[in-house]
């Protein structure tokens, strides 16, 4: 199929149509069974499946993947990445009977920046990155988040270093940094909204 590639301030997408025969009804998906195909491509491609949300568009449906990068990596998906993902998925996908014959589009795309970091691994991954941190009951927190321990997410407030516990965290996000480009520095090294060199 044709694949389109965009870069949405949300993450990374991959649109990809896939034709198949439109005078066929759709067969109803096992969302379980779905899952568990799309996890095991996603997992041999070395990224994490988020989840996956199938949705019907006019006569076709909208197959919706999101990817992530596992504990250990720093940072976010890169496109070449998506691509290959989607390949990967649109393959299984077309040669598995999971959708049926009904006609779909294929979506691979990243969280973004504004997920919430609601499980250890989004915390893992976002280490390095400036993040704001929410309590109960308490003023909000933010700090450049150095470790993630079993105990909690340890912040780097101004020179302090802070240690949250799991239990004093209601919510926690990745705020969003803008560098200043120095004045000797080519205009076309600045940084992305996520503060990572394009």
């Amino acid at each position: 199929g044709l694949a389109t590639v965009t870069s949405p301030p949300g993450g990374l997408d991959t649109v990809m149509p896939r034709p198949s025969l439109p005078e066929e009804p759709a067969v109803p998906t096992n969302d379980a069974q779905l899952t568990a195909l799309l996890e095991a491509v996603v997992t041999g491609t070395g990224l994490v499946l988020e989840d996956v949300v199938v949705s019907t568009v006019g006569r076709r449906r909208l197959v919706r993947v999101v990817v992530d990068l596992p504990d250990h990596e720093i940072g976010a998906v890169d496109l070449d990445r998506v691509a290959a993902v989607s390949r990967e998925v649109g393959d299984v996908l077309d040669t598995s009977d999971a959708l049926g014959q009904a006609a779909y589009a294929l979506e691979v795309t990243t969280p973004g920046v504004d997920r919430p970091l609601t499980e250890r691994r989004h915390w893992l991954r976002a280490r390095t990155r400036l993040v704001r941190v929410e309590g109960d009951g308490a003023e909000p927190v933010t700090g450049r988040l150095v470790e993630v321990t079993e105990a909690g997410p340890v912040l780097l407030v101004g020179e302090v270093r802070t240690a949250l516990a799991w239990d004093q965290v209601r919510r926690g996000v990745v705020e969003v940094e803008f560098r200043k480009v120095a004045a000797d520095e080519p205009e076309d090294s600045t940084d992305d909204l996520d503060g990572e060199k394009a």
